[in-house]
């Protein structure tokens, strides 16, 4: 009989409370080893100054709480931007994956408001190049999120991205909602293509009709699809909570303790299922 698979439980800190001791409290809670970082403080983690990252390392190193990565709005910027404003803005990300010690950091590739994907193409991989160059010699993974509205966005595109930069640091972060709020079946639709570049989960579900988000396994998000899937793929890795059920724009979303704590059941609900183990 082989030992149940084990993965890593995390979550967006600031969807619970700006103040980080709170963040750790209830991630412990719900069973989190692990916090991923976006803001502290109300700070973005871009923003961070070295005091603030060194205090933040301290709370986390004192509650006995990893980092599973850096939420960074790396590429969450028109594609007009000029190449070296994110490019700049991920060595901020880099210093505070360091500080914080891991080496994931989420990003995205650009809004294009208003053009075809096609005549903004070439500027994006640039873009996703020059950011992937930076990583590479700074030893961390940038993860792309299929966030609505830009280029990598639907699985095609997003196969694109990391086909054509062809970069062991851009792997891939799932997110099973933000495929159903663009009209996409996540699994059915982009399983099996993207899955040999998912190196980390996302939980958020969603429903097809109106986009609503919902906790994981209430939506159309084929969850338990996915994350079967992952499971016999041998999947080892982060499991990381962004419930998005109390408010959202496109800088993030918000979800307090009480409905973060919901999230976090249904998803544990699912992976009990599957007898998967989160620590």
């Amino acid at each position: 009989m082989t030992d149940q698979p084990t993965w890593e439980l995390s979550g967006f800190g600031d969807e619970i409370d700006a103040d980080p001791a709170t963040q750790v409290a209830v991630l412990q809670a719900l069973g989190a080893s692990a916090v991923e970082v976006r803001s502290a403080w109300g700070v973005n983690v871009v923003d961070l100054d070295e005091d603030q990252l060194a205090g933040l390392h301290r709370l986390f190193e004192e509650r006995g709480q990893t980092v599973s990565a850096i939420a960074s709005p790396i590429g969450k910027v028109p594609v007009d931007e000029p190449v070296e404003h994110e490019v700049g803005r991920l060595g901020r990300a880099i210093a505070a994956a360091h500080a914080l010690g891991t080496t994931n950091i989420r990003v995205f590739s650009f809004y294009f408001e208003g053009r075809a994907p096609e005549d903004v193409r070439d500027d994006v991989l640039v873009r996703m190049r020059a950011l992937a160059d930076l990583a590479e010699r700074e030893g961390v993974t940038l993860l792309h999120e299929n966030e609505k509205d830009i280029y990598g966005d639907v699985p095609d595109r997003v196969l694109d991205i990391v086909e054509s930069v062809g970069s062991s640091a851009l792997r891939l972060a799932w997110d099973n909602a933000n495929y159903v709020q663009c009209g996409v079946k996540p699994f059915t639709d982009g399983w099996e293509r993207l899955a040999p570049y998912v190196d980390y989960l996302q939980v958020k579900d969603a429903l097809a009709a109106d986009a609503s988000v919902v906790p994981a396994g209430e939506g159309d998000g084929e969850l338990l699809q996915t994350l079967t899937a992952l499971r016999d793929a041998g999947y080892a890795g982060y499991a990381s909570l962004e419930p998005h059920l109390s408010d959202f724009t496109s800088l993030g979303g918000f979800s307090g303790p009480a409905a973060f704590g919901r999230a976090g059941r249904a998803f544990r609900s699912l992976t009990d299922q599957i007898g998967v183990t989160l620590r």
